[in-house]
């Protein structure tokens, strides 16, 4: 019998998936995402992956004064 438990939330790319017997995941990492920096452990059965992603650099913002 296979058990599945699922949980999504938005704002800190928090995933939560729980299933009992053999089985493979998938997914797309961010292209911000540090691959060298990509953690996993697991506790009481429960597999943690931690994707540090960088910052994304914001575009300076300059007031140009226009004379004429």
């Amino acid at each position: 019998m296979r058990k599945v438990e699922k949980e999504d939330k938005n704002d800190t790319w928090h995933r939560v998936e729980r299933s009992s017997g053999k089985f493979q995941r998938r997914f797309r990492l961010p292209e911000n995402a540090k691959m060298d920096k990509i953690m996993a452990s697991m506790e009481n059965g429960v597999l943690t992956v931690t994707v540090p992603k960088a910052e994304v650099k914001k575009p300076d913002i300059k007031a140009i004064e226009i004379s004429g």
